[in-house]
């Protein structure tokens, strides 16, 4: 209720409900007690009670007490007065001290709320001892005790509200930490493979171009006193643009799954279904809808290696006995539907990755989709199949050279 505290939670709630209700039940107690005992100012304690309660009442309908200390501490002492007054009237307003300990400790900074606690107690003992007629060390006992248990539990809890805190600060730190960790080694994985497909070329590629403009320099020099001679220039430069044909190539499989090679993508998942179907006991059907058209590499290979990836995790996992596997082509998005009639799971509870156990499939599958900016869901319910479906959008670059 001031700048300090916590946000609310559910349990933070329920226990501001547990002291208003204890407020309202120790002011009740007081008014029928006196009105049960035929007091003789039993109207006045009434009247007392009530007005307290009401006081009390206005303070969680007043946005600035939870807001500034202020008008929290101006708050807290009508409350006080109010009760003073019930006080003086009924020592059974002395037990409403209570609950005004943790409104004091929660609201008040630590030194005043203290300060409030003590002079509350002090105040509760006196009241009760004019009542009596004397004091004595047993009247200071019950209030004391209860200033202190209270001082204890508010201040415990805000240490421990301190202490989980930091260690949420802690946390969000680590995780900024192991995000920045994870970029940098994404960032350094892309750059070494930048820097091995560089040295392939310039190994091969670009020494190849090289030897072939020197050979071409070279028979030019030959004409036309030595014809001979620059056709065999000519002759190992064409021999040359013929090796560096196959190393292009060479990097164009290396770079591609053997499945596409020569085919096409429907095919590809079209002899995926038909092998998966003929090495295990299970139907795998597959389907195409939509216009087929040429797809980048990256598109292709992350559409197969889904459907790779999701039929491998059925036949393992689903117990299923037909798999459909949809190639769609969505115009401005290409996508892959795998549905199976197996025993179904619970999404929320996949197992965490374990280079022991596996559960690696279904991170490997939505990183590789997200890495082209599309999306990978997955529904599934115990006794009902599953269904994956992965969706990559085509941007207007990529639209643009197809």
């Amino acid at each position: 209720m001031n700048n300090s505290a916590p946000t609310p939670t559910p349990t933070t709630r329920a226990l501001t409900w547990c002291l208003h209700l204890l407020v309202v039940g120790l002011l009740a107690l007081a008014a029928v007690r006196a009105v049960a005992d035929n007091h003789a100012a039993a109207g006045w304690i009434v009247a007392a009670a009530a007005a307290c309660g009401l006081v009390y009442a206005a303070g969680p309908l007043l946005p600035r007490v939870g807001r500034s200390r202020r008008a929290a501490a101006l708050w807290l002492a009508s409350v006080g007065a109010a009760w003073l007054v019930l006080l003086t009237l009924s020592a059974d307003a002395v037990w409403v001290a209570f609950p005004l300990y943790f409104l004091q400790l929660h609201l008040l900074s630590r030194r005043a709320g203290l300060a409030a606690v003590v002079a509350t107690a002090a105040a509760a003992i006196a009241g009760f001892a004019t009542h009596q007629g004397a004091f004595s060390a047993a009247m200071a006992i019950g209030p004391a005790l209860g200033a202190a248990v209270a001082v204890a539990v508010v201040w415990g809890y805000q240490a421990l509200f301190r202490e989980s805190e930091d260690r949420r600060r802690l946390i969000e730190e680590l995780t900024a930490t192991r995000a920045d960790l994870a970029e940098a080694q994404h960032t350094a994985g892309v750059l070494a493979e930048r820097e091995r497909l560089a040295r392939e070329i310039h190994d091969t590629l670009a020494q190849g171009l090289s030897s072939i403009q020197l050979l071409l320099r070279a028979a030019e020099r030959s004409l036309p006193t030595t014809p001979e001679n620059a056709a065999r220039y000519v002759d190992q430069a064409r021999q040359t643009a013929v090796d560096n044909l196959s190393e292009a190539r060479r990097f164009v499989a290396a770079l591609a799954p053997p499945a596409l090679e020569g085919s096409t993508l429907a095919g590809a998942l079209e002899r995926l279904c038909a092998t998966t179907s003929t090495r295990h006991r299970i139907t795998a059907r597959f389907h195409l809808t939509g216009d087929a058209v040429p797809l980048p590499t990256a598109h292709e290979v992350a559409v197969l290696r889904v459907a790779q990836s999701a039929l491998a995790n059925t036949i393992r996992h689903a117990e299923a006995t037909v798999v459909e596997v949809t190639l769609s082509y969505l115009g401005d998005h290409v996508a892959v539907d795998v549905v199976d009639d197996g025993r179904g799971f619970d999404p929320g509870r996949l197992p965490v990755p374990d280079p022991e156990t596996g559960g690696f499939g279904v991170p490997a599958m939505r990183a590789r989709v997200h890495a082209l900016d599309g999306t990978l869901t997955l529904e599934s319910t115990p006794g009902r199949g599953t269904a994956l479906a992965a969706r990559l959008p085509l941007s207007p670059t990529t639209e643009a050279h197809l």
